[in-house]
């Protein structure tokens, strides 16, 4: 048997990748099999670009912890977030990310839960007991 994995910590606003004005970063904190995971983002005067729409196949929680930033739906209506301001995202929502402080880092925690067809397919293992439990992991 594996010995136990021990606590990882550290700072959301410090540490990963910082992005260059008008980029964003990406980090993975954490990832359990299946596909759910939760990721650290940082913006800097980024936004998406012009005609891209995210439409992914899972539901996603995203957190602005700092800065702002305005998101926009296909059908004109746009979000402004600040710090504290949250949206939730079911799949296959098209959404696009139109702005983010220029003058400063925005700072975003998201939560990607798994496609919701490997979540049918899950499901359906789960019921007839096929499937192990998902265990959560640390990104590394």
């Amino acid at each position: 048997m594996d010995p136990p994995e021990l606590p990882s910590f550290g700072r959301l606003a410090e540490d990963g990748p910082r992005p260059a004005l008008g980029k964003e970063c990406f980090h993975d904190l954490l990832t359990a099999p299946g596909g759910a995971r939760v990721e650290r983002i940082v913006s800097r005067g980024a936004s998406s670009p012009s005609g891209f729409w995210y439409e992914q196949d899972w539901d996603e929680f995203v957190l602005v912890i700092s800065g702002a930033a305005v998101l926009s739906l296909p059908d004109g209506s746009e979000h402004r977030m600040a710090a504290g301001d949250y949206a939730i995202l079911p799949a296959f929502c098209r959404h696009r990310v139109a702005w983010t402080d220029p003058a400063g880092e925005t700072l975003w925690l998201a939560v990607h839960m798994p496609s919701r067809s490997l979540r049918t397919y899950l499901g359906r293992a789960c019921r007839q007991e096929m499937m192990p439990q998902a265990r959560w992991r640390r990104a590394r």
